[in-house]
């Protein structure tokens, strides 16, 4: 290939005025997405991107391999009981996607997980079926997405949406499995999701406004046209999202219309599917809640079922708490509060916190009408409580990870009549299979958490009658588990561990959480992951598992000097530390949304831990892994406190002698994204190289913009600058796109004119980011009086979360991180 020159975008002045602050945006023009101009630099991009990794195309299919070589790629999931059917998946080598498939119930009494080879044809056992084939259903697409499926009772009808474009807008069909057709009609572009009521009549789903809001629920009678149905509801309120499913019970088709910090939820029952919908509690503004539905067997007074809502809210305490409300006393409408209270979380620190807003958000949580093993807990969030019907389960979080606890529904049921804290127990497994519930005297309580960093919760238990519950486990260290657990027995099983082919060793790789004292003195947990050996100075270091040891002084860091000729793997002394030599790392974050990025277990990052890379996560504000005051504190006008989280543990990280600057790359999408480009205007010497997937770059002018997508919704998360001056220049001091600084800029502000390696990935059919915002970041980058290195790779046919295909996917992740490793000195050096 011949040399290709960096894409320079045209300006064409734009001024841009909201309240008291104008902006001209140079390139405003690429938001025509139909204009010649902008496909033609659409494609000068891409050319560009691909004439900049050509060097690495060795290293990638060498990922490629390396990935390939560790998956199992033709396996199954266990089977799932739901009705008449046990249902499961299956992926076979070369097949881009699953195939769902089942066989019958033979015994109504037997749960035990029927045995099926992995390595059988699809539909070649006795009774088996191939309900959907995501193979033969892609055929002649690009892109191709599952937006949702839904089955009768019966196991008859099968309602399912596709989209093949990445807009997120899917087409709604009918297939009689009987038959192994589809019904003549089609409902055409709606949001994901959707439901056929258990006797396979009726479905109803959800359509969006101009804004792409899902807006309204629509009821749709199985046979006839799509023409004819019937809008059951409308959302006026432009905050508020769309959606409809099914209640767990079945009883209910189930309307859910939430902003960021309200919700409601309305009713109707399937044996009614003309009648209107119910709220089951009217919505007040600024509480959220959701409800589901059981039952008491035999607990009356003289042994009938007690009919009981479960309803979790946070209208007393923002941390959430769940009621039960016994159903004989009345009918809906109910009241929030209403109820028996089971379990409730920490306020400590919470803007809604009352007397403890102004303690510590980490201070430990004594409320005696908690359950035994919630005493003591830190940063206490409580999410949900699943009753079936011989056990119940508790998920909540603390100190900072998502915990699961159990007991038996005749407990419960006896803690409940005595009025007193039910005893539950928590789920504590092992890698190996094994699990331990904690005791119910405190000893394991979250006051004196095991130093494991995992993650667990409930996992594929449709069916209530089942006796036995499912739960997933997993860490940075150790492939997903699916365990069965009989809480009424006490055992436990080990149904599937993912498997790593080749030489793989859980034990050969160590994870540790550290803290770091931010500057404002707020502590960052961040979690730490590297292969024994090949970081020596976390080797030495001397941790793992969760630990208590904080790292400081961040305002001490140096200012690194990097420059053209420095060797990357050079790295700086750290003088006095006696410490080995620091490691490239490679740092992530998210920090939006209330969303925990909680431990996992990657197969692709084997391959950079495999070359001596220090995995880093630190958990900033905004996020929700120490409950509603960490996401408070980093949102709105606190956002900032996210970017400066991250900075400051990069720092940390490399001032400890862990981390060499010069071989540092971060990265993050989406709102993550957003935090990719603000750690690159505020701390540019710090990273060699920042990769930012689908960023949020130009949030100020997509805020301002109330017809676009999520924007009126998003006014919750980021503040409305479209009507207060005040969140207008709060927004305006942080957006990426406007404060990308100046080679000489730089240079008075941070003692260098570094400024690192930048690498955009986007999507042209993408409706939560549009393209247009990393294009203009893109466009910005390049001029030269900013004098960054970027390229982006722009997915023509694509969506949010990219291409579709397992085998594509993965060879796009291995490029993403062969650019990663040559920053990193670890693969062949690039040029842009």
């Amino acid at each position: 290939m011949s040399d290709i020159s960096r894409p320079i975008a045209p300006k064409s002045p734009e001024v841009r005025t909201a309240g008291d602050g104008t902006f001209t945006d140079d390139y405003a023009w690429m938001k025509n997405k139909h204009s010649e101009d902008t496909k033609t630099f659409v494609a000068a991009e891409n050319a560009y991107c691909q004439h900049v990794m050509k060097p690495l195309e060795s290293t990638r299919r060498e990922l490629f391999d390396e990935l390939r070589s560790r998956i199992q790629e033709t396996d199954m999931s266990v089977p799932v009981r739901s009705h008449g059917y046990w249902y499961f998946s299956r992926t076979q080598e070369g097949q881009q996607y699953a195939i769902q498939c089942r066989i019958p119930v033979t015994d109504e009494d037997d749960w035990d997980v029927p045995v099926i080879d992995e390595n059988d044809e699809p539909g070649s056992l006795s009774g088996e079926e191939i309900v959907f084939d995501g193979n033969a259903e892609a055929k002649g697409h690009d892109f191709f997405r599952i937006g949702g499926m839904s089955m009768s009772a019966d196991g008859r009808w099968l309602l399912y949406g596709i989209d093949t474009t990445g807009d997120e807008r899917y087409d709604l069909h009918v297939r009689d499995l009987h038959s192994g057709h589809d019904l003549p009609e089609t409902i055409p572009q709606v949001s994901a999701g959707g439901i056929i009521t258990p006797d396979g009549s009726w479905v109803f789903y959800a359509t969006v406004d101009d804004a792409w809001r899902p807006d309204a629920v629509w009821r749709h009678r199985v046979g006839t046209p799509s023409t004819a149905d019937v809008r059951v509801w409308h959302e006026d309120d432009e905050r508020f999202w769309v959606g409809v499913g099914l209640s767990f019970d079945e009883r209910h088709v189930v309307i859910g219309t939430s902003s960021k910090t309200t919700s409601e939820v309305l009713l109707l029952p399937v044996q009614t599917p003309e009648g209107d919908f119910v709220p089951f509690i009217p919505r007040r503004e600024g509480i959220e809640y959701d409800v589901g539905f059981s039952c008491f067997e035999g607990a009356g007074d003289e042994g009938p079922d007690i009919p009981i809502a479960v309803v979790c809210h946070n209208v007393s305490n923002p941390n959430f708490q769940i009621n039960i409300i016994d159903m004989r006393s009345h009918g809906a409408p109910y009241a929030l509060d209403e109820g028996t209270c089971i379990a409730e979380g920490s306020r400590f620190g919470c803007e809604r916190g009352g007397e403890f807003r102004d303690q510590p958000l980490d201070s430990p949580d004594r409320n005696p009408e908690n359950p035994r093993i919630l005493q003591g807990a830190r940063g206490l969030n409580i999410e949900s409580l699943d009753i079936h019907e011989h056990f119940i389960t508790l998920g909540y979080r603390a100190n900072g990870l998502a915990h699961l606890a159990v007991i038996t529904k005749r407990q419960a049921i006896q803690d409940y009549l005595a009025k007193i804290p039910w005893n539950f127990k928590e789920i504590l497994p092992e890698p190996d299979g094994r699990s331990h519930k904690a005791s119910t005297d405190g000893s394991d309580s979250p006051e004196n958490p095991d130093k494991a960093l995992f993650s667990i919760g409930t996992a594929g238990n449709p069916s209530y009658e089942a006796p036995r519950l499912r739960y997933s486990f997993t860490s940075f260290t150790n492939p997903a588990e699916l365990h069965e657990l009989d809480p009424n027995e006490g055992t436990d099983r080990l149904l599937k561990k993912a498997r790593v082919l080749g030489d793989f060793q859980s034990d050969d790789y160590a994870e540790c959480q550290v803290w770091v004292q931010a500057r404002d003195g707020a502590r960052v947990p961040v979690s730490l992951l590297w292969k024994k050996g090949l970081v020596p100075a976390l080797d030495a270091f001397g941790h793992q598992g969760m630990t208590e040891e904080v790292l400081t002084d961040i305002e001490a860091s140096p200012r690194w000097n990097f420059t053209e000729t420095r060797p990357a793997n050079d790295a700086p002394e750290v003088a006095g530390q006696g410490l080995p030599a620091a490691s490239p790392m490679f740092i992530t974050g998210y920090g939006a949304y209330e969303i925990s990025s909680d431990p996992s277990f990657s197969v692709s990052r084997l391959s950079l831990l495999d070359r001596g890379v220090l995995y880093a996560l630190p958990h900033v504000r905004g996020g929700g892994e120490m409950g509603r005051a960490w996401y408070e504190q980093g949102r709105r006008l606190n956002k900032k406190h996210t970017f400066e989280d991250f900075i400051d543990a990069t720092a940390a990280l490399q001032r400890a002698g862990f981390a060499d600057p010069a071989r540092t790359v971060a990265n993050g999408g989406s709102a993550g994204g957003l935090l990719m480009g603000a750690i690159a205007n505020m701390a540019p010497q710090l990273y060699a190289g920042i990769e930012a997937d689908v960023p949020f770059v130009d949030a100020l002018t997509s805020i301002l913009d109330p017809s676009l997508p999520l924007t009126v919704t998003e006014w919750d998360e980021w503040g409305d600058p479209l009507h207060d001056d005040k969140v207008y220049h709060y927004m305006e001091s942080y957006s990426p796109y406007e404060n990308v600084l100046s080679v000489a800029e730089r240079q008075r502000r941070f003692g260098t004119v570094h400024f690192p390696q930048i690498f955009i990935t986007t999507s042209m059919n993408d409706t939560r980011v549009l393209y247009v915002e990393p294009l203009k970041w893109a466009a910005r980058l390049s001029e030269a009086e900013v004098g960054a290195k970027v390229c982006a790779k722009i997915e023509v046919e694509a969506g949010h979360g990219g291409t579709t295909g397992r085998y594509k996917q993965w060879e796009e992740l291995c490029l993403e991180v062969a650019w990663c490793l040559s920053l990193m000195g670890c693969a062949p050096k690039i040029s842009m």
